[in-house]
């Protein structure tokens, strides 16, 4: 998701000239997002040219005071410039069809299922699965959660039958949609997407009073000058109202979703202390 983000960002940025030359993208993986935002922080916090990609991962370690002495003051949030529902998903020859049957197998046998995502232990891609199995009567500790560094590793692992379920974003399945190689029991949004997952159900739909919605976007180093803070902040804003991002967006299984400026980081600290509420409920921090 993060990776898919930042390329397409970087492409559309270019292309319309909202930067000057190509766009670097490195992926610095780890901790739920924890291991970028420290390399921002101590080694490039006068980057003037530097934006990192974010998403809940990131204020949820924030919430869970994962990341040391980090705080969401330690950087300065641009904007979010979409967003897409996570998703549970099995193999396409697996023995459960809906969520409803997985979940009963579970029930039966807590110990029995093994589920894969691309981030850390107790965050986004956990944490949705944790939701869901509390909604079951599944004690957290009986989760078996294995992370991975990317939703790719994490898909590849659970249609290698290393696990039985994979936690993550719609994103990150489009090509195995396509392939018929998964079946998606849930999705994790307010209503039913669109398209090829119409069909779909929500977890709510299925009796399970959960969702996910995770939103993409970027923020830019603690000492970033304010002139070029606003210069992002105009930036991304030129780029989400444009006909080049919105076929991203579409191609991307993006919804629109757009707050910028201080609006975002208002929104950022609510979120923080929001899943800090959350985490505490399902016995994640005291």
């Amino acid at each position: 998701g993060w990776v898919l983000t930042c390329r397409s960002v970087g492409r559309v940025l270019s292309e319309m000239g909202l930067v000057n030359g190509t766009v670097q993208v490195t992926n610095i993986p780890g901790a739920g997002g924890g291991i970028a935002l420290a390399h921002t922080v101590t080694q490039r916090g006068r980057d003037a040219n530097l934006l990192v990609g974010a998403s809940p991962s990131i204020t949820l370690g924030l919430s869970q005071k994962r990341f040391g002495t980090l705080t969401e003051r330690s950087v300065r949030w641009v904007a979010a410039i979409g967003s897409e529902a996570g998703v549970l998903v099995v193999r396409s020859d697996a023995p459960w069809e809906t969520l409803t049957d997985l979940m009963g197998h579970w029930q039966d046998d807590p110990g029995a299922i093994t589920v894969s995502g691309g981030s850390a232990v107790a965050s986004q891609d956990h944490m949705k699965v944790l939701l869901v199995a509390r909604e079951a009567g599944i004690p957290p500790r009986a989760v078996r959660y294995i992370p991975f560094d990317g939703g790719g590793e994490a898909l590849t692992a659970m249609l290698g039958g290393f696990v039985d379920l994979f936690s993550g974003e719609v994103s990150e399945i489009t090509g195995h949609l396509e392939a018929g190689t998964v079946r998606v029991i849930a999705v994790l949004s307010p209503e039913r997407l669109g398209g090829d997952l119409a069909h779909i159900p929500t977890a709510r739909e299925s009796g399970y009073d959960v969702e996910w919605v995770t939103w993409r976007g970027f923020y830019a180093p603690a000492e970033t000058a304010d002139t070029t803070y606003e210069r992002w902040v105009d930036t991304l804003t030129r780029l989400e109202s444009s006909q080049e991002w919105a076929a991203v967006r579409t191609t991307n299984r993006l919804e629109p979703f757009f707050v910028a400026g201080e609006d975002f980081t208002r929104f950022i600290n609510r979120q923080v202390v929001e899943f800090q509420s959350i985490s505490r409920e399902i016995g994640l921090i005291p």
